[in-house]
């Protein structure tokens, strides 16, 4: 059953904190475009971290209502979320150029991120779905983490954590995030390895509910052929691997080609499949599943999750984009909370 098909009262609907990005970028638009569709609003109370003001426009020039309640940021009152509501931090500045990075719009979108945070830790949220940031603009602002899984990762002194993304029939979970494909490499080690599938088990075990198939992808192509383009695979791969199905009973093998894993894994031959780097799992997610991808932070103290795409400054504005990821992000979010 659906959630679209679950009757429940509406008092007990999840609150879903949506922060609304870098707010010269399409996270505005996607996020109210989101918010309006009536199957979002079945399944979740939206409370949106943002400016009430730039998001009443980008309301009128999307064509969607503006019904929110809206609550300034400062309120000392212990707001109960039973209808759709702004988190107004009036913080958009009056020239704002849409369409560009600035110290500005780093700083603003950091304001959402903390604050949303900080509601989920007092329990006034029950998960948080966020539309994208840009790195850069959040770097001109002072913030020097890499992306929202780092930087939420240490508002809530998490240690321990992953980035993963869950498509329709797809979940990939990433060895490393944002970096140089020369040190993601360094990062192929047998002992971190090891860490990320009794990691993985933990956390996707409770969420599905079942012990769960894993499958590791390799790091060459063809996972190596037997020692032919490299030796990571025998090296450091297979015996994490061995680890972990002798010593915890993990459902684990592999390594595996990556120019195919993924496909047996969006086939539903496994559970969830390990990428070595960044790119090696979103060109698979996003090549077979975009628009419909969901970036999930695995062993936070809540759910959140997000979009699979950025922030689109070249489109930013102009009415052309597509929310069908933010849906998604906030259904999922629903969901898990």
């Amino acid at each position: 059953m659906t959630p679209s098909q679950t009757k429940v009262d509406k008092n007990s609907l999840p609150r879903i904190g949506i922060t609304i990005g870098d707010i010269a970028g399409i996270g505005p638009e996607i996020t109210v475009k989101a918010v309006a569709d009536s199957e979002i609003r079945k399944i979740c109370v939206p409370v949106i971290f943002g400016d009430a003001k730039l998001l009443e426009r980008v309301c009128q020039s999307s064509n969607v209502p503006f019904d929110y309640e809206v609550v300034p940021s400062n309120s000392k009152v212990a707001q109960i979320f039973f209808t759709p509501t702004i988190i107004d931090f009036k913080n958009a500045p009056a020239n704002l150029r849409i369409g560009f990075d600035s110290q500005e719009t780093g700083a603003a979108c950091a304001e959402y991120i903390i604050s949303a945070t900080n509601f989920l830790s007092d329990n006034r949220l029950d998960a948080m779905a966020t539309a994208p940031i840009s790195k850069r603009a959040l770097s001109l602002a002072g913030y020097k983490f890499p992306g929202h899984t780092e930087f939420i990762a240490d508002l809530t002194n998490t240690k321990k954590f992953a980035m993963s993304f869950f498509a329709a029939k797809l979940c990939v979970v990433l060895l490393s995030t944002h970096l140089s494909l020369r040190d993601a490499i360094e990062q192929v080690r047998t002992e971190s390895i090891e860490e990320l599938i009794v990691f993985v088990d933990k956390c996707l075990s409770k969420l599905f509910n079942k012990r769960v198939r894993i499958a590791v992808a390799g790091l060459n192509p063809h996972a190596s052929e037997g020692g032919m383009f490299g030796n990571e695979e025998a090296n450091e791969i297979l015996p994490a691997i061995n680890s972990c199905k002798e010593n915890f009973g993990i459902d684990v093998s592999g390594p595996y080609s990556p120019d195919t894993i993924f496909l047996r894994g969006y086939r539903g031959e496994f559970d969830a499949v390990l990428a070595c780097y960044h790119d090696q799992a979103t060109i698979a997610v996003k090549s077979l599943s975009f628009g419909a991808a969901v970036n999930v932070t695995l062993g936070l103290p809540f759910v959140r999750t997000s979009v699979d795409h950025g922030t689109a400054l070249d489109i930013a504005g102009k009415n052309r984009s597509d929310p069908s990821s933010m849906k998604q992000a906030i259904m999922l979010a629903a969901r898990l909370a």
